[in-house]
């Protein structure tokens, strides 16, 4: 019987995805399917305990985007182009990196087409994968499946029919 590969649930917008996102496919033993969902990020997230975190984990203190948290959406359906191109963590990280190491607000097309060059996505093809019915489709798929697993909160891990929280990085780097 085959063992489902863990399923790795994250937002870009998410600061904690982004710190679980750098470790995740280093602290298990198979590398997990990453899966794009688009859950709001919470306005309440403390930037000390992110930091702190980041410290902690070896990564530079994050630069906050002006507008935090941003909008997600459009980078979610670029990761969800992304996934389709076989380029999802490149993608994800680069975005993530932009978000939180460079400051860039991801509502904002151009600084997601940053990330998109940072792996090889032509911004054309990025700009047309984004307004694609089946691009929407798919993350709307995936945020429906994600719910159905019992996922509320990224970032997140579905390991053996069960989801598991991912601990800030602090918990166990």
């Amino acid at each position: 019987m085959a063992v489902e590969s863990p399923v790795f649930y994250y937002d870009v917008g998410s600061p904690w995805s982004w710190l679980a996102a750098e470790r995740i496919n280093g602290v298990l033993d198979v590398v997990p399917v990453w899966q794009p969902v688009h859950l709001a990020t919470p306005a309440d997230i403390d930037r000390e305990e992110v930091e702190e975190a980041a410290l902690a984990q070896g990564l530079p203190a994050p630069r906050w985007p002006d507008a935090f948290p941003f909008d997600s959406e459009l980078v979610m359906r670029a990761a969800t182009f992304a996934k389709q191109t076989g380029r999802t963590v490149a993608f994800s990280l680069a975005a993530m990196r932009q978000a939180f190491a460079a400051g860039r607000d991801l509502s904002v097309l151009d600084n997601v087409l940053i990330a998109a060059a940072a792996c090889e996505l032509h911004p054309r093809a990025v700009i047309a994968g984004i307004e694609t019915r089946s691009v929407t489709d798919a993350l709307e798929a995936a945020n429906a499946a994600a719910r159905s697993a019992g996922v509320v909160a990224v970032p997140a891990l579905l390991m053996d029919g069960r989801v598991v929280e991912v601990p800030p990085p602090a918990a166990y780097g």
